[in-house]
């Protein structure tokens, strides 16, 4: 039985990471990264930096990405629930400017694969979550930049009901996505 199931989503090289659970009466067990079984599915990049992120309920992390280093990031959830989403920034794509949302927990263990040249963000649907993610190059202040996660040309649907989001002041801040295709033409 092979360790993980590779999805397609429908963003060009983003892909969803199903993984097996191996569980008895003592608890369980999973394997969560791979790098041969990760090549095979085209993701190669070495990864440098892992990094952990607590968030209490309704708190939106992003869109946040990098101009200088982009990264790519192997995200998943090991308590709590958010929805996660990521926006393809790559001019060349034949997914640029779309995005793709899905629900990751630390019960269904589902890890989302965002290549480098996309936009992440993570909306908090649990009281507490705590989100682990693995990253292809490192942390980069001067080239870290942001998209603002209610963008009216992306259209993000995220699940806020009548909430607003708890957002970090430079998230509120963040350009809309005609102000990032327009600086970066």
């Amino acid at each position: 039985m092979a360790a993980f199931e590779f999805l397609e989503t429908p963003l060009k090289d983003l892909l969803l990471v199903e993984t097996v659970i191996f569980a008895d009466s003592r608890g369980s067990f999973q394997e969560t990264f791979r790098q041969d079984l990760f090549a095979q599915h085209g993701i190669s990049l070495n990864f440098v930096q892992a990094n952990q992120s607590y968030s209490k309920r309704h708190v939106l992390r992003g869109l946040h990405f990098q101009t200088e280093h982009p990264q790519g990031k192997l995200v998943r959830v090991v308590w709590g629930e958010i929805y996660d989403v990521a926006v393809d920034l790559r001019r060349e794509s034949t997914t640029f400017g779309k995005w793709y949302g899905v629900l990751l927990s630390g019960q269904n263990r589902r890890q989302l694969y965002v290549p480098p040249g996309f936009a992440h963000g993570f909306l908090t649907l649990s009281d507490e979550a705590i989100v682990l993610y693995e990253c292809t190059d490192y942390y980069d202040a001067v080239g870290q930049d942001g998209i603002i996660w209610n963008d009216p040309t992306l259209a993000i649907d995220w699940p806020v009901g009548e909430n607003i989001p708890l957002l970090s002041e430079k998230d509120a801040n963040n350009k809309t996505f005609a102000e990032y295709v327009r600086v970066n033409q």
